[in-house]
C-alpha cells in the first residue's frame, strides 16, 4: 500500500524532533547527561531520540519540553504555512505584570515584550546576556551596587552574571522590550535590594545605554 501524502507529512515532522532536540539540548550547554539527570530519561534513549532510531513518544516529549522550558508544539513543529506572522500568547504574570513572546524557536536569543506592574527589588544572576529597551513609563535598573533609571527610547545592555533587578521606577508601569541571549532563563538569587536611596538618573551614566 503507497503511503498517503498526510503520512509522508507526518513522517517528515517526526523525524524533524530528534534534530531539533539535539539543536535545542546543544545551544543550551547541556550534555546528555545532564538532561538526563533533568528528565529521568536514560542516555541511552535521549541519543536514540536525538538520532532518530527511536520515535519520540508523549511520555518522552513532556519532560523533554519541561527542562527545556518550551512549550510541546515547539518541539512538534506544524508544515509551514506561508504565514509569518507570530501568533501572540500573552502570559499573565502576579500583580498585573504580563509578557508576550515575539519570537518561538526555542534556544536562540528571545524577544519579549513585557508590561511590568510594581514589585520589590530582588537581585538575581544568571547565565547570559540581556537588552533592555524602554517602551513607555520609566524604567529602575539596577546592576550590583548601581541604581539608574531609563525612560522611553533609552536602551541597557548588560552580562546577566552581575547581579541585576529591573522593574518600574514609580507606582507606574512600565512596557519594554526584552531580548535575552541562550540560557537566560535560570534566574538565581543573589543578594538582596540595595539599601541606599537610587541615584538621580543624571548622577552617573549608567553602563551600554543610549538614547
Amino acid at each position: 500500500m503507497s503511503t498517503g501524502a498526510g503520512d509522508a507529512e507526518l513522517e517528515q515532522i517526526l523525524d524533524g524532533i530528534g534534530p531539533r532536540l539535539r539543536r535545542l539540548r546543544r545551544d543550551r550547554g547541556l550534555t546528555l547527561e545532564a538532561l538526563a539527570a533533568a528528565t529521568g530519561i536514560s542516555v541511552s534513549t535521549l541519543s536514540r531520540v536525538e538520532s532518530g532510531r527511536r520515535r519520540p513518544t508523549l511520555d518522552l516529549l513532556i519532560p523533554l519540553a519541561r527542562a527545556h522550558h518550551v512549550a510541546l508544539d515547539q518541539l512538534v513543529a506544524a508544515p509551514a504555512s506561508g504565514d509569518p506572522r507570530v501568533h501572540l500568547r500573552p502570559v499573565h504574570k502576579g500583580r498585573g505584570s504580563v509578557l508576550v513572546p515575539l519570537t518561538q524557536y526555542p534556544g536562540r536569543v528571545q524577544v519579549f515584550k513585557q508590561v511590568l506592574a510594581h514589585r520589590e527589588p530582588e537581585l538575581v544572576t544568571h547565565e547570559g546576556y540581556e537588552w533592555l529597551y524602554v517602551l513607555a513609563g520609566r524604567l529602575r535598573l539596577v546592576l550590583g551596587a548601581r541604581d539608574f533609571t531609563l525612560r522611553p527610547g533609552e536602551v541597557a545592555e548588560f552580562d546577566t552574571t552581575e547581579p541585576h533587578w529591573f522593574g518600574p521606577a514609580d507606582a507606574s508601569a512600565v512596557e519594554i522590550l526584552h531580548l535575552f541571549g541562550p540560557r537566560g532563563d535560570q534566574p538565581t538569587v543573589r543578594t538582596g535590594p540595595p539599601t541606599t536611596d537610587p541615584a538621580p538618573p543624571d548622577a552617573v551614566n549608567p553602563p551600554a545605554t543610549t538614547g
